[in-house]
């Protein structure tokens, strides 16, 4: 496929909603999943902890 402007290229031939939606939902999930992880580990070392055990 062969774009002649920018925005051509964000337009991706009648699916830009589809192939940029798609992207931005994958990028968001990159991003919230390591968040989401941490978060529960911090939780359970906090637990761990509370119950006198070792981290």
């Amino acid at each position: 496929m062969q774009w002649n402007s920018l925005e051509d290229f964000f337009h991706m031939g009648g699916y830009g909603l589809y192939v940029w939606g798609s992207f931005g939902i994958c990028t968001l999930a990159m991003i919230i999943e390591p968040w989401i992880l941490n978060s529960r580990s911090q939780k359970i070392k906090r637990q761990v902890k509370r119950l006198g055990g070792q981290p």
